[in-house]
C-alpha cells in the first residue's frame, strides 16, 4: 500500500493541499525561511517533518499538541488548537510553492520539542 508509511493523520493521500486543525495531531511551529534554515542546520538528523511555503517564505515544524504552548520566542509562532495549517500532499517535495521540506513518515513527524526549542534559540541573532 503506497501509503502505508504515512502518519495516520496524513491518510489518505491526496492529491491538493489541505487545511488541517493544529492541537489534534500536533502544533506546527513556524519561523520565518531565514531562521529557519539555521534551525534545520542545527538539528540536524533530529528534525521531523517540515513544511516550507516556498512563497510566504516560512518553515513549520510539526511538535506533539500542547509542547509548545507556552514559548515566546519571536519571530517563531505557535499554531495550536484555534489555527489551520495548510498540508500539501506528502509526494509533493519539491518547490514552487508549499511542499515538504523533510517528508513526514509514520514513525517520525513530530520534531522533539526540546530539541526544537533549543534549535530555534541558538538560532535568533
Amino acid at each position: 500500500m503506497p501509503n502505508s508509511d504515512a502518519p495516520k493523520w496524513l491518510r489518505p493521500l491526496g492529491q491538493e493541499v489541505r487545511m488541517l486543525p493544529a492541537g489534534q495531531w500536533w502544533d506546527a511551529v513556524r519561523v520565518p525561511l531565514p531562521t529557519g534554515t539555521r534551525i534545520l542546520e542545527h538539528l540536524g538528523p533530529h528534525t521531523g517533518a517540515v513544511i516550507e511555503d516556498g512563497y510566504g517564505g516560512v518553515l513549520y515544524w510539526l511538535v506533539p499538541p500542547g509542547d509548545a504552548a507556552d514559548w515566546n520566542l519571536p519571530p517563531a509562532r505557535i499554531l495550536g488548537p484555534g489555527s489551520h495549517l495548510a498540508v500539501p500532499p506528502r509526494h509533493r517535495t519539491h518547490a514552487p510553492g508549499l511542499h515538504w521540506r523533510i517528508p513526514p513518515t509514520r514513525t517520525r513527524h513530530w520534531t522533539d520539542p526540546a530539541h526544537l526549542h533549543t534549535a530555534l534559540r541558538r538560532a535568533l541573532p
